[in-house]
């Protein structure tokens, strides 16, 4: 059944009328006046519904019953994802919310080729990550898209992960795999930029309570490897 995110309230049996952008995309997908589509706002849960009227300026629906289903992990995991560059950061924001991610922090370090020292961008950029991970959430299930955190600077990353008791980082070099290191509790992963992170970067991971684990020989994009951590954190918490 196709999905779609509507930034409004959702009360069973009205007929709502959709945003712009929500009803671009009901066009897109060809929906048609008695078709079954799924809506949902962010706050929990799910609706299905049926789509009411398309028509040249408006789509409306007819909201389904609320359904509390969610497809979350059973433990909240943290991505400090530093920024990469073009439509890296958009492919790692993408496949951390199909993978279950509950946050994603931009991070911007020594070695990020990216710059968001102007305010202003980096709201944008903000803006623009938080419906990468919306679209991603109708494409894979989820109710509650991931929090996109504000983008900062590596060393105000760890007072964001300071509330996860378990916290990695890959470095190509580490003797235990990454593998071993996770388990079943609330875990933030690092994951550096496309030069990786700095030696002093490492040291004050390490400073900070982030236990180093290797993916493997081969190295890894800054997006690949935070896939490849994730699942690892899916495989750990029984979920692949």
């Amino acid at each position: 059944m196709p999905r779609l995110f509507v930034p409004q309230a959702l009360t069973p049996y009205e007929t709502l009328e959709l945003t712009s952008e929500a009803a671009a995309h009901a066009r897109a997908l060809r929906l048609r006046p008695g078709d079954p589509v799924t809506l949902f706002n962010g706050e929990g849960g799910e609706h299905p519904s049926e789509v009411a009227a398309v028509e040249r300026r408006r789509v409306a629906v007819r909201v389904g019953e609320h359904d509390a289903v969610e497809r979350e992990m059973p433990v909240p995991v943290q991505l400090l994802q530093a920024v990469g560059k073009g439509e890296r950061m958009d492919t790692a924001v993408e496949k951390a919310t199909e993978l279950g991610a509950a946050e994603i922090v931009p991070v911007l370090t020594e070695r990020t080729v990216v710059r968001l020292d102007d305010p202003k961008r980096a709201a944008k950029r903000r803006r623009h990550w938080a419906a990468v991970a919306r679209s991603a959430c109708e494409q894979c299930g989820r109710n509650t898209p991931p929090r996109i955190a504000e983008p900062v600077a590596l060393p105000r990353a760890w007072q964001q992960a300071a509330a996860y008791p378990l916290r990695l980082t890959l470095d190509p070099l580490a003797a235990p795999r990454l593998s071993s290191l996770v388990g079943a509790q609330a875990t933030a992963l690092l994951i550096g930029p496309e030069g990786g992170l700095s030696p002093a970067e490492q040291e004050a991971a390490a400073a900070n309570g982030f236990q180093r684990g290797g993916m493997g020989p081969r190295v890894l994009r800054t997006e690949t490897a935070a896939v490849a951590a994730l699942t690892a954190v899916g495989l750990a918490l029984g979920e692949l």
